[in-house]
């Protein structure tokens, strides 16, 4: 009797998972076709289960469709990425809100000290950036899940970002997400991936 093969090992058929991982792949160029506000909330009505500390959630999405929205992000972004964001159906700024605590006794409502817990804004930054990073995660695989290919940029000035979108100081822009359905030769040739003996230990 054979060993049973990774796919035969895991919950998910193979078709989700090469939709979700194997095949997905980062996009760099996307048709035409829209992105609607209906696959939007799909999507985050989807990945907004996934774990974060506190139940924090602090991860919010500036969706920019318009081409005045566009032409305010644009110059910010380096040249390399700049075509791609220009002609992507959706871009999305996703940011980490710094002042997430305040919807603590709301999604943490058994521990109502949650928020005080807080109330330094340094350490509350870092917690807002590391659990919007995974949310960020989240939201990729979630992307994928509706059938879309996400293209996630960090080649852009957040600062600059920030002053444009987020004047306030609440948001922290981490990363740029174009968003559609793949284009004419949308991506490169798959890059290597290390193995699991390379990556994983075991004591």
């Amino acid at each position: 009797m054979t060993a049973p093969t990774t796919p035969d090992l895991l919950a998910l058929d193979r078709a989700a998972q090469d939709q979700l991982f194997r095949a997905a792949r980062t996009a760099n160029t996307f048709t035409d076709e829209p992105v609607t506000d209906a696959q939007v909330a799909a999507i985050h009505d989807l990945i907004r289960y996934g774990p974060t500390a506190l139940n924090g959630q602090p991860l919010r999405l500036l969706l920019l469709r318009s081409a005045a929205a566009r032409a305010r992000l644009l110059p910010h972004v380096s040249t390399g990425n700049r075509a791609k964001t220009a002609s992507a159906p959706l871009v999305a700024v996703l940011a980490a809100d710094v002042d997430f605590h305040e919807r603590l006794p709301e999604l943490f409502p058994h521990r109502p000290q949650a928020r005080d817990w807080l109330a330094d804004r340094t350490a509350r930054a870092e917690q807002a950036r590391f659990n919007a990073t995974l949310q960020i995660g989240y939201l990729l695989v979630g992307v994928r899940a509706a059938g879309l290919a996400a293209g996630p940029m960090a080649g852009f000035d957040a600062d600059a970002v920030n002053r444009e979108f987020f004047p306030d100081g609440r948001h922290e822009t981490l990363l740029l997400m174009n968003v559609g359905h793949p284009g004419p030769d949308a991506w490169h040739e798959r890059l290597p991936r290390l193995s699991t003996s390379e990556v994983v230990r075991t004591l």
